[in-house]
């Protein structure tokens, strides 16, 4: 067995499962492997959380959806990096590439590591140390019929702690619909299709997160900002919820009307200040409801931003914070490897 480990880091550890999950919030116990549904990028993370409709030559988004795999992105390559507390690291790559056949294909990893653990047996003897990591490796792509365009994946999924493993095969398929005389992008994706290769021992019962999630992303006439709306853990209709209220402050509720509606929507703006300029807002109101104290939400929910484009450099940064403790950055930087493909 693991034996015992030090309660501020076992804490830490399964408070970033929990916490850091912004997307499900307090459902994030119900299912393993969820660090898959972390923002993938600083883009992501600063318009909610989730998002699979933002249409932008971004090299990173079709980690949200496989659909939203971009032709203008070729031979682009990107890196999102994400410091947490203590030693626990999140990252994701990707590289964006189109062949002679027709359609686009994306190749990404996203990874998160714990950091080292020190065990000890049940006496309290020091039995040495170990680590906990989780990763991913994807494949996509996607394919333009019209104004719509259909895009899938292929992921193949680690889970390592202490010498326990699980493994998972899954897969996204997504689609878009891009209005063919104005911004406006609808988005569908059903994330996480699949079947459990491993578990972490025989008597493990892991639950693969599936979810779907539908947005639209609209772009006004002559207004300089792009509005996003998604819908996710669409499927979890009957859910009781965490409630920090104060009166069952503890308890798993039923949350009913409004309240209900908003825990499955994440909004986001984009501030089109220049080409190569704009900033970046967002509200999850499940992760603000569910992570705020009974007294203070200390600004759990928000998250903002900016993107700024440097000749063949895009630099991305976002802060989302989750609770009264503070929050997290985004860094995504993403560069056109065309620029130097041609200098060659």
């Amino acid at each position: 067995m693991i034996g015992r480990l030090k309660p501020i880091k076992l804490g830490l550890w399964f408070g970033m499962v929990l916490i850091s999950n912004q997307l499900e919030a307090q459902f994030g116990g119900r299912k393993s492997f969820q660090f898959i549904n972390l923002p993938t990028n600083a883009r992501v993370a600063a318009l909610g959380g989730v998002n699979v409709s933002a249409w932008d030559q971004d090299v990173q988004m079709y980690l949200s959806n496989p659909a939203l795999l971009d032709s203008l992105t070729d031979h682009h390559a990107g890196i999102t990096y994400q410091s947490l507390v203590a030693d626990i690291n999140y990252g994701t790559l990707s590289y964006v590439q189109q062949f002679r056949e027709p359609g686009i294909w994306g190749f990404g990893i996203q990874y998160l590591s714990y950091g080292d653990f020190q065990g000890f047996d049940p006496a309290g003897i020091p039995t040495g140390s170990f680590t906990g990591s989780e990763f991913m490796v994807v494949a996509a792509y996607a394919r333009p019929l019209g104004p719509i365009q259909l895009g899938a994946d292929l992921k193949i999924m680690n889970s390592a702690l202490a010498g326990y493993n699980a493994t998972a095969l899954l897969m996204d398929i997504g689609g878009i619909f891009r209005h063919p005389q104005q911004d406006l992008t609808f988005g569908l994706t059903f994330r996480n299709l699949g079947v459990l290769l491993s578990d972490f021992t025989e008597t493990s019962d892991s639950e693969i997160p599936f979810d779907v999630q539908l947005g639209v992303t609209f772009k006004p006439r002559h207004m300089p900002f792009r509005l996003s709306l998604t819908g996710y853990n669409i499927g979890l209709v009957n859910e009781k919820l965490f409630d920090p209220t104060g009166t069952g402050e503890g308890i798993a509720v039923e949350v009913k009307g409004f309240n209900k509606v908003m825990r499955h929507l994440a909004i986001g703006t984009e501030v089109l200040i220049h080409r190569n300029f704009n900033l970046r807002f967002g509200y999850n109101h499940l992760l603000r409801q569910e992570l705020r104290l009974a007294q203070t939400s200390g600004g759990a929910g928000l998250s903002f931003g900016f993107l700024l484009k440097i000749k063949s450099f895009e630099l991305a940064y976002t802060r989302s914070i989750y609770h009264t403790g503070g929050g997290y950055d985004y860094f995504t930087l993403v560069s056109d490897l065309n620029s130097f493909i041609k200098k060659r």
